[in-house]
């Protein structure tokens, strides 16, 4: 029997936001949680992203909404209306979660919980595993992640689908079934149909198992982490690896500081890179060679420079895009713009527009000849190449540095660099606050 109050601690008046899919997991999730939601005063808010890749997406959306109503959920929800080049699951998921994230921080949320359950844990592991990858990799994904000022919590992950399945059934929950999970083209959901399976046949309980395996190499990668934060203070210099200093730590190590610099273009999601990345890095940086670089997944760069190594962003096949803009952003530069409900401060990483003086949407491209942009606070516009130079931007960095205009080509904002004209001091009237990050 499954019983939520035994998977967590929870508190009086906690405010949770839950991710919501409609399929039978995140269902399960929200009915449990409207069971005890008197008992704990708890604050729900459900929050839904509508990924836009199947006609169904939207009956379940429009379903979501009309249950929340009736269950006196509060309801938030985003539409994806356009996914980049990049990998689709990795481009889907840090869109989900930054969505969470506003969510989390407009209702000034204690936890963000998700349904991911055992078979998604199990699945994870068997995925880096073959794939290769590091301690952190191998252990799948954890519990409880602290993100500073709330937390993301796993509370099913002691229990499989099938069993939440059953659970719907025997409560009267209604959810979808995403037939994308039956395709084989996506690795996740061969490992689901082909190896799960067996492996629940050796035993009903490997959930479990796994579960303690994961714990298990997350305790011993806390200890890991603190040995490797020593030593990137001992190779680091300038934000480049030093290698004669790197070569000599132990292999281990070095491997753990290269999967930690991997993790500033990859962020959490390691599987696009794996033991052989890894093999190939090291042997750039043992090699004789004074210069020599090797290209990464998406476009990124590992490159040796005498007795220095850097990772960096393929500029030369990064170097124009133009992207129309909703919520959120990826950008080649590895940052982000996303649009937020509040923010404090007023820094040139933060711009507030007014929708009724700009023409929507909004598009974040690379700069264009003779682009102009009418400085806040100046008479006249001034030239952005001009801008660009003042602020020492070299030309690498110009040619992909974002520039966001409205849908008439007005530039309203440089992020990072220089506001227009257009944007709004906060006890101005705006409805469009855009953070760059």
């Amino acid at each position: 029997m499954i019983n939520i109050d035994n998977c967590f601690k929870f508190k009086n008046n906690d405010t949770i936001v839950v991710g919501c899919s409609t399929g039978p997991d995140s269902m399960a999730l929200v009915d449990m949680l409207l069971k005890i939601r008197e008992k704990y005063s708890l604050n729900l808010i459900i929050a839904h992203v509508n990924h836009n890749v199947r006609k169904q997406s939207y009956e379940e959306a429009v379903f979501l909404k009309k249950y929340c109503e009736d269950n006196d959920l509060l309801f938030e929800s985003m539409v994806i209306e356009k996914y980049g080049d990049d990998n689709f699951h990795n481009e889907a998921r840090n869109i989900r979660y930054n969505f969470f994230e506003n969510i989390v921080h407009k209702y000034n949320a204690d936890y963000l919980m998700t349904a991911h359950h055992g078979d998604d844990l199990m699945e994870t592991i068997l995925m880096r595993i073959v794939r290769g990858s590091n301690l952190n990799g191998y252990s799948g994904f954890k519990y409880i992640v602290d993100m500073d000022d709330y937390k993301i919590v796993r509370p099913l992950v002691h229990y499989t689908k099938e069993e939440l399945k059953d659970y719907d059934i025997q409560n009267n929950v209604k959810f979808y079934i995403d037939d994308s999970n039956d395709k084989d083209k996506y690795t996740r959901n061969r490992y689901r149909k082909y190896v799960l399976p067996f492996l629940k046949q050796e035993d009903k309980d490997v959930h479990l198992k796994f579960l303690k395996f994961s714990n298990t190499l997350n305790a011993a990668n806390k200890f890991i982490v603190k040995e490797t934060d020593k030593a990137i203070k001992r190779v680091f210099e300038d934000n480049k690896l030093v290698i004669d200093k790197f070569l000599l730590e132990d292999e281990f190590i070095q491997k753990e500081i290269l999967y930690y610099m991997l993790g500033d273009y990859y962020q959490d999601d390691l599987i696009l890179v794996g033991d052989k990345h890894i093999d190939l890095i090291l042997d750039l940086i043992r090699s004789h060679k004074a210069n020599s670089i090797i290209n990464l997944p998406n476009d990124v760069v590992a490159k040796k420079s005498y007795n220095y190594f850097t990772l960096e962003r393929n500029i030369d096949v990064i170097s124009s895009y133009e992207i129309e803009f909703d919520n959120y952003v990826m950008l080649p530069n590895n940052h982000y713009i996303e649009k937020v409900f509040s923010v404090e401060g007023n820094s040139n990483n933060i711009c507030r527009l007014n929708s009724s003086e700009v023409c929507l949407p909004l598009i974040v491209r690379t700069r264009k000849f003779g682009d102009r942009i009418f400085v806040k606070g100046l008479n006249g516009s001034r030239k952005i190449k001009d801008i660009f130079i003042d602020k020492k931007i070299s030309l690498e960095k110009r040619d992909s540095w974002p520039i966001v205009v409205d849908s008439r080509g007005n530039v309203v904002w440089i992020p990072g660099i220089k506001k227009s004209k257009f944007d709004k001091k906060k006890t101005d009237v705006y409805d469009i606050i855009l953070k760059y990050i």
